[in-house]
């Protein structure tokens, strides 16, 4: 995995603001930084984690903001009740900002409901981003008020503290899908999702594909240098599919790059 191209990535990924949170945001945009950013990546962690730890270089490279606190862990009674991600600080205002971080993929089921917030789950159906909204809402931003919490961030005044949310998203819909979105979701579709026989339906001699594991989720496929026929993706695709596990596939097709989830329901 090629560090810049992972970094620049998250960067460009589209966060989802107000009008769909109904949370205050914090957009990496925000951060000035310098072109051609690069640094060390961790290789043994997970992509949720590896995304912590860019988002928390990006602040720290900054030359607007730093970071005061990260990852801190709010014990109660020896039990971990939960974890706040950052506490940064405006450098030109001194404005002090709790902020949770979230990288999600979501693919849309108009089948569920009329509202599209509904609408938006976890490629394996066991999340959205309606339940991701109200975990936030109700566990995670409040924790930075818990008695537990005070006692952590004793040097600061909690109440003085504003809150974000950086809700960086890569949305997915059914394919051929004709409908219409409003713009904030529009602009962070990044490709659809099919099924597995759909997706053989499709396949066709001049088509190379490439499964990216799971912390190359998110990267653009143009990148990528290695490409196979079906026949050498046919056979980790199979296994996937049999154990209930959506997978992201990269496809090139002439000049042409598509990203898409192979999904089992």
């Amino acid at each position: 995995m090629k560090a810049k191209a992972r970094i620049t990535s998250i960067l460009k990924t589209n966060s989802l603001d107000f009008s769909v949170t109904g949370l205050e945001t914090f957009d990496l945009s925000e951060l000035n930084l310098k072109a051609d950013l690069e640094f060390q990546l961790p290789t043994n962690i997970r992509l949720g984690h590896l995304v912590e730890k860019v988002v928390s270089e990006l602040i720290k490279a900054s030359t607007n903001y730093n970071v005061q606190y990260e990852n801190i862990q709010v014990i109660e009674d020896k039990k971990t009740i939960g974890e706040i991600d950052f506490i940064i600080e405006n450098e030109k205002t001194k404005q002090l900002i709790h902020i949770e971080l979230a990288y999600k993929f979501y693919l849309f089921d108009p089948n569920i409901s009329p509202e599209p917030l509904n609408n938006w789950i976890g490629p394996n159906r066991n999340d959205s981003l309606k339940e991701k909204l109200e975990k936030l809402k109700t566990k995670q931003f409040p924790l930075l008020y818990h008695d537990c919490a005070k006692s952590i961030f004793n040097a600061i005044e909690i109440n003085e503290v504003s809150q974000a949310l950086c809700l960086l998203v890569s949305l997915f819909i059914p394919y051929e899908y004709k409908a219409s979105f409003s713009p904030i979701y529009e602009k962070a579709i990044k490709g659809y999702y099919i099924n597995l026989e759909t997706f053989i339906d499709h396949d066709n001699p001049e088509k190379t594909y490439f499964i990216p594991s799971k912390k190359e989720w998110g990267m653009d496929s143009f990148e990528n240098e290695i490409w196979s026929d079906f026949k050498g993706v046919e056979k980790q695709i199979n296994i996937s599919i049999k154990e209930k596990q959506a997978l992201l596939c990269w496809q090139k097709y002439k000049e042409s790059y598509i990203t898409f989830f192979i999904v089992w329901w």
